[in-house]
């Protein structure tokens, strides 16, 4: 018999590591505290969600899903012994940390008599097999997705036949007070294959197709939303960009080039995935060289007030706010927020990453990390330095109506559009009579603009 150990693969369909295997498998997940360590209300319930869909899947199919809570090497090896088990399979993860894990509970494993076996599944081409001419790893995003895009995908694995063990497992699934957690306060939506297929259904019927022109629009809300099931796995890859590749083959013009548009999220995806593997040290360290430490100004008050979403900057309040309630926050708006602290209030990028790592429900390493440092303009095909956002003009671009910021920061609702967008000009009488409650910008936007650059300077050996 063969465990298959569920991590970031919570799902039967479409599991490289469930499907290529030898053997009928039966599900494995183990609740490592070294992991939990890292995590947040939000993925944990989502996570939890997810495993009760999972151990269904198994039931459903005379099989089951073993939950276990403790370190995955000893757990493992135990569960093998217990029931005859001649491998373990498992799909890989791309931090440094999850692979010296996986290194470690493969040595146990092999120390007790076990076959490891692990599998390439959460991004559609491995580490290694999309490089340069010269066997090197990309740095620069469009050259990657060019090669991405013309290489062949495999088609999404069926279900395998699952091990039938003829008894349920009699552990039950903690709650989030046992693992340590308070419930979350944000709207955490449902977690499970078949919610993940329709949120993809819906969106390739629709939204798809007037993607490239609206997605940056945050109101329109024209996004699939499907980032927290890549983030668990609830879906495979293999299938969503099959779906996508069927609705781009049908389509023309600029539905098209919509839809090509949105399948270039999944290699940006696959991109920052191949980045972590080759470069670790991103998840704590720059990714660019600078011939100086650059000199973040690191003001406590400014990162409290970035957090709260009360900086007097509306597109940036609304998306902090956006955070706190759907523990999601649109992408353009991440962008903003991202740009926001760490060129306008000067705070190392390190204090946003980990406080989208405690809200966001699709936190995953290595797209956040790259996100990011590309804001922050010290990662690899980054943002120009030179290139800072001025947040008022992206509100009003991206929001015009206001629609987005009046949703998420009440203090503003009612407020005509010109006002909000124009918020940075308003004298303090005209911000008195028309928003009392919202609080005035904490900086001056072109000011820190001119000291962004100067910072960025200095990091580089420029000017003094």
């Amino acid at each position: 018999m063969r465990l298959h150990w569920h991590r970031r693969d919570l799902r039967v369909a479409d599991n490289v590591g469930l499907a290529d295997a030898p053997d009928e498998p039966v599900g494995v997940f183990v609740f490592d505290d070294d992991v939990l360590a890292h995590a947040a209300a939000p993925r944990v319930a989502f996570m939890l969600d997810a495993l009760a869909s999972l151990r269904a899947a198994y039931r459903e199919r005379g099989s089951e899903l073993f939950v276990r809570h403790g370190d995955p090497a000893a757990v493992l090896v135990e569960l093998a012994d217990g029931h005859d088990v001649e491998y373990v399979s498992w799909n890989r993860d791309y931090s440094g940390l999850a692979r010296q894990r996986d290194d470690r509970v493969a040595a146990a494993l092999s120390e007790a008599g076990v076959t490891p076996q692990r599998f390439h599944d959460a991004i559609c081409h491995p580490p290694g097999s999309i490089t340069t001419n010269a066997g090197d790893p990309y740095k620069v995003y469009t050259y990657f997705w060019k090669t991405w895009r013309d290489r062949e995908k495999d088609d999404p694995r069926p279900v395998p036949e699952l091990a039938s063990v003829g008894t349920t497992d009699d552990e039950p699934l903690p709650d989030l007070e046992a693992l340590g957690f308070d419930p979350p306060t944000a709207s955490i939506p449902p977690a499970s294959t078949a919610a993940a297929r329709d949120r993809l259904e819906a969106f390739l019927d629709g939204d798809v197709y007037e993607y490239a022109d609206r997605r940056d629009y945050p109101a329109d809300d024209c996004t699939s939303r499907l980032s927290p099931h890549l983030k668990f796995g609830t879906v495979g890859v293999r299938e969503v960009d099959q779906g996508v590749r069927a609705v781009r083959d049908g389509a023309a013009g600029d539905d098209r080039e919509s839809v090509v548009e949105f399948r270039s999220q999944l290699a940006w995806r696959a991109f920052y995935a191949h980045v972590l593997h080759y470069n670790p040290e991103v998840v704590t360290e720059n990714y660019a060289d600078f011939e100086h430490d650059i000199e973040w100004a690191d003001d406590p008050a400014h990162v409290e007030a970035w957090k709260r979403g009360e900086t007097g900057y509306p597109i940036v309040d609304a998306g902090m706010a956006q955070l706190r309630a759907e523990a999601y926050m649109h992408n353009r708006v991440r962008m903003i927020v991202a740009s926001f602290l760490t060129k306008d209030l000067l705070c190392d990028w390190r204090h946003g990453y980990a406080h989208f790592r405690e809200y966001l429900v699709d936190h995953d390493t290595a797209n956040d990390n790259g996100g990011w440092q590309w804001a922050a303009s010290t990662g690899t095909d980054a943002q120009p330095y030179f290139r800072v956002f001025n947040p008022m003009t992206q509100g009003e671009r991206y929001d015009p109506d206001a629609k987005y910021i009046a949703e998420h920061v009440p203090e503003l609702r009612g407020v005509a559009p010109e006002v909000v967008h124009g918020w940075d000009e308003c004298s303090p009488t005209q911000r008195r009579n028309a928003a009392p409650e919202y609080p005035e910008p904490i900086v001056d936007h072109a000011e820190r603009r001119e000291r962004a650059l100067a910072m960025f300077e200095r990091a580089r050996g420029g000017a003094e």
